[in-house]
């Protein structure tokens, strides 16, 4: 099953290299890896994806928490939670493709943010399961270049992930 593992981790030289050294030395896959710093300077959230049973997640839990930097951590597949994942994606817009490409980034509601006179820059946010359908829906020669954030997620109401 599929594990969002959002970390509180504070935000210093090498606590990323650390987590995921945790996962490598372990044998654990990350699917995909996502930090930025919060409103707490000192504190960065890191989204950490990975796919494992109840009794790996359990044990990657345990492990996260024992090192120094993880403040506190919380796996959101436990609770209700939004989930959203950002998707940059270049394709050919030559005069044959240009409509076509503005009219399938419309339905998907995706945004054009860059044009230049062979190519468009499509922005897209939403669920993993949304993105992978607009990729397909794509005639495969268009594609240029695929960017994906990997899921990023949020608990819904007042539960949170604060100090």
């Amino acid at each position: 099953m599929r594990h969002i593992i959002s970390i509180l981790i504070e935000n210093e030289a090498g606590a990323l290299s650390r987590v995921a050294g945790l996962f490598s030395a372990r044998g654990y896959n990350i699917e995909s890896l996502t930090v930025a710093p919060t409103e707490d300077l000192t504190l960065s959230r890191m989204t950490v994806v990975t796919r494992g049973s109840d009794e790996v997640i359990e044990q990657i839990t345990k492990q996260l928490n024992k090192l120094i930097d993880v403040v506190k951590l919380i796996d959101l597949a436990e609770a209700v939670h939004v989930e959203r994942e950002l998707m940059l994606v270049k394709v050919k817009a030559t005069e044959g493709l240009r409509n076509e490409m503005k009219r399938l980034s419309e339905i998907f509601r995706g945004k054009i943010i860059d044009v230049t006179a062979t190519s468009y820059v499509i922005e897209m946010t939403g669920p993993s399961d949304k993105l992978d359908a607009f990729i397909l829906a794509l005639d495969e020669d268009a594609v240029i270049e695929i960017v994906r954030s990997g899921p990023m997620g949020i608990s819904r109401g007042e539960k949170g992930l604060h100090l």
